[in-house]
């Protein structure tokens, strides 16, 4: 088993077959009729998947625009309840398709509020795509 900061963890999934997933998510991604698409990577979780699901993307012949947000729900190591936008996302979202990448969808709550303010700001749609949920 592998030791990650000194605790023995079990492998859930390889590394060979969640690259075999990421390249089926993007193939799924590149059937939808997008245009324009912004992905935003949901930070601070998110960022190695991103960075997988993006580059199986560039491969399927997809080149989306990226952006990232930090989005909190926690307080002291727990859910507040409260959703809070740490960092922003540089660019417009009017008119755009979004695709929010996150790397675990827990209670949902984060993944909601960030949806909801991508709508709210004009997205002319907003996925959602988790490595698991």
């Amino acid at each position: 088993m592998p030791i990650v900061r000194g605790k023995d963890i079990e492998v859930l999934f390889s590394a060979s077959a969640i690259a075999r997933r990421n390249l089926e998510l993007a193939k799924e991604i590149a059937g939808h009729d997008y245009h324009d698409l912004l992905v935003i990577s949901v930070l601070k979780g998110s960022f190695i998947f991103a960075a997988d699901l993006i580059r199986a993307m560039h491969d399927v012949g997809l080149s989306p625009e990226v952006e990232f947000i930090f989005i909190s729900s926690y307080g002291a190591g727990t859910s507040s309840g409260e959703v809070r936008v740490l960092r922003d996302i540089d660019n417009e979202v009017a008119g755009r398709d979004v695709l929010l990448i996150d790397d675990i969808l827990e209670s949902g709550k984060t993944l909601s509020f960030t949806r909801d303010l991508m709508l709210s700001r004009g997205a002319k749609s907003c996925s959602i795509a988790v490595l698991l949920d």
